[in-house]
């Protein structure tokens, strides 16, 4: 698409677009055909990347799943509020989960006019008070723990039916608004098919939908219908997790379809990314050409699969190198609701319609900061280069990621300036920020005064 018709037809939107949000959990970088995959077909994800843009350097704000899901939801690292630990299950702690001080996407689109709907994997708090409907969403189908089965008659939790508000039952139950359900189907095309319901019921107003599926998170369950497809795979788990990302390719293919069908693709943003990199060794998962896996501070940690379609309004087929965030997104669809949002609170995400549209041509980001307080981790991206300081007792170590994506030549003693600059900034960052204790709930250390420009 020539600029001048990108920039025309975004001129001319007549109303707020809709947002689609597909959010995957542990899949790997190099685990969707348009990243290079080639024994897991991908037509579907491969698609929103065809026609939009693929961004190659596409992060999430954390390699654990929680904190990147808070900061997905919230625009903002979630080290400013102090929510950096996947949370453990302590089910009636009421300080476990996304602080409620904190404003979601869904808070601030259902003030716009938005409906608002979450279906699939939540994890960001266990009680009734962090309950995606108390959250900014008015519609909820899904789970509020962090893992589920995916077999019909394999729930984690038995009967459902028995379950009552506030215990751990209902907490871990497949739900529909408050209420347990019995699920019949493979859970992850139940999500698809719910999500098709969804964008049907609401194809007249304005909609934000985060769909996001467990998959290909453990365990790793996917029925025959699936499995059969891969019989060259021999590994059994790479065979599985295969089926389970076919699973989801093809209920994306529905939603887009189901677009197509109500004449919304034009009208509706989507987003697909992973919660986090691949898991590797716990579901097979592939990060090539990355280092690392999930729960680690290298590029296969938080550096993941990430692809937007906005046809008519974001040129088809754009590879966009430059770092972005998952962050993003939140500032990137408010600059478009109607007036536009003026956060109260220092937001980290910025607009990417004007840097993918070739109106800004430097960078959305000079700088992005990731930290892991359990390993005592950091990581800083500036450019080029990336500063990560693998654990409390560990020497930082330089890598240039755009000409050795892999990390594997460490140019800390060669480059000592660059590190020690690098080191300060993330220094400055890291002060800034509060800090979570192992439960999750925060431990008020007081920050130092921020500065609340974003960095661009």
């Amino acid at each position: 698409m020539a600029l001048v018709s990108a920039l025309t037809a975004f001129g001319a939107l007549a109303a707020p677009p809709n947002l689609i949000v597909i959010l995957t959990d542990d899949q790997g970088y190099h685990d969707v055909g348009f990243n290079g995959c080639r024994d897991i077909p991908t037509p579907n994800l491969d698609s929103i990347a065809t026609n939009g843009v693929k961004f190659t350097s596409g992060y999430v704000s954390s390699p654990l799943s929680s904190p990147s899901r808070a900061g997905l939801l919230t625009g903002r690292y979630q080290e400013r509020f102090g929510y950096e630990r996947d949370p453990e299950w302590p089910p009636n702690n009421p300080d476990i989960g996304l602080p409620l001080t904190e404003t979601t996407l869904a808070d601030t689109l259902g003030q716009a006019g938005y409906a608002t709907g979450m279906i699939g994997k939540w994890h960001l708090g266990n009680t009734l008070a962090m309950h995606p409907l108390k959250r900014g969403f008015a519609e909820f189908f899904g789970f509020l723990g962090a893992v589920h089965a995916y077999l019909p008659g394999e729930a984690t939790v038995g009967d459902t039916r028995k379950a009552k508000m506030g215990d751990v039952m209902w907490q871990q139950s497949i739900m529909r608004n408050y209420e347990p359900v019995n699920t019949t189907n493979y859970l992850t095309d139940e999500f698809s098919e719910e999500a098709v319901r969804f964008v049907a019921r609401h194809k007249n107003q304005p909609f934000f939908l985060l769909l996001a599926y467990n998959a290909p998170n453990g365990p790793l369950e996917a029925p025959e219908k699936y499995l059969k497809r891969f019989p060259e795979i021999q590994g059994a788990h790479r065979r599985r997790y295969a089926a389970m990302v076919c699973a989801v390719d093809e209920g994306v293919g529905m939603v887009l379809a189901e677009l197509r069908k109500e004449g919304l693709e034009e009208r509706t943003l989507v987003v697909y990314l992973s919660a986090s990199g691949g898991a590797l060794d716990a579901n097979s998962s592939d990060n090539y050409p990355l280092r690392g896996s999930k729960d680690y501070p290298w590029e296969g940690g938080w550096r993941v699969p990430f692809a937007m379609q906005w046809p008519g309004h974001l040129p088809k087929g754009l590879v966009y190198d430059q770092p972005v965030l998952s962050l993003d997104i939140y500032a990137t669809i408010t600059a478009m609701t109607e007036p536009a949002v003026k956060p109260a609170v220092p937001m980290d995400g910025v607009n990417l319609v004007p840097y993918l549209t070739g109106l800004k041509p430097d960078a959305p980001h000079d700088t992005i900061f990731m930290r892991m307080p359990d390993r005592g981790a950091t990581a800083i991206r500036c450019g080029d280069y990336k500063l990560v300081t693998p654990g409390a007792d560990d020497a930082a170590e330089l890598f240039n990621v755009v000409q050795d994506v892999a990390e594997s030549k460490n140019l800390a003693a060669e480059n000592p300036a660059l590190a020690r600059e690098l080191e300060k900034k993330q220094g400055v960052w890291s002060r800034q920020m509060l800090y979570s204790n192992s439960l999750g709930s925060i431990e008020h250390h007081a920050p130092q005064p921020i500065d609340t420009e974003p960095d661009h």
